[in-house]
């Protein structure tokens, strides 16, 4: 692992470490699992306008990026998907005029920005641009539903947390692990590759002529 590959790596962990733990917070028993932003109460609040089921969503889908960012097999996926939420986000706490937090998401943005920068040769793809980069696939379908198994784990988790905390952290800790294991074993998906150039026309290896 090259110092590249360990800085985005170390950018999307934190990342992912930072939304997973904030959706897992908004919706696990009295909100007793780990968060590191918040706000926790966002359901309770939004509930009194009849918004319940939209902080829900958000929570889930602050569960799933951070579980994509976290885990770093669909690394691009994670960091396309939050950059709408990092938006939307740091719009609200500006609307609501919050001290300190749009500078705190403004980071976070700017290292999302980062990842997104790091696949611009994969990402060019989605506007026709022509690139010298191919992608190479390691059983694909394979490791993406141990990946969906390891995410069905985590979302399990929370209603587990009513009943037991403990079989919770440990089937969240399970999934999460299950994530990890794709991509140690199978990389990331869509992993670029160098591809060969091609050899110009120009260039080419004139074949002999036959004799007649």
């Amino acid at each position: 692992m090259n110092f590249k590959t360990f800085t985005l790596n170390g950018i999307s962990v934190f990342l992912g470490l930072i939304f997973f733990t904030a959706g897992m917070a908004k919706i696990f028993y009295e909100h007793r699992f780990p968060g590191l932003i918040g706000p926790v109460w966002l359901e309770e609040k939004l509930a009194e306008f009849g918004l319940g089921l939209f902080a829900r969503f958000i929570a889930y889908s602050q569960i799933v990026v951070g579980f994509m960012l976290l885990t770093l097999r669909y690394r691009t996926l994670g960091a396309i998907a939050l950059l709408p939420m990092l938006l939307n986000i740091l719009l609200v706490t500006i609307s609501q005029v919050w001290k300190g937090t749009p500078y705190v998401l403004a980071f976070f943005l700017l290292l999302n920005l980062a990842l997104l920068a790091a696949e611009a040769p994969k990402l060019l793809h989605l506007l026709g641009v022509r690139t010298n980069y191919a992608t190479t696939a390691h059983s694909p379908i394979r490791y993406g539903l141990i990946w969906l198994s390891g995410l069905s784990l985590v979302l399990c988790s929370v209603p587990l947390s009513f009943q037991s905390q403990t079989a919770a952290y440990l089937l969240c800790g399970a999934g999460i692990a299950t994530g990890l294991y794709t991509y140690w074993n199978g990389g990331r998906a869509g992993k670029q590759t160098i591809a060969p150039p091609a050899i110009p026309e120009a260039e080419a290896i004139p074949t002999p002529r036959q004799k007649v």
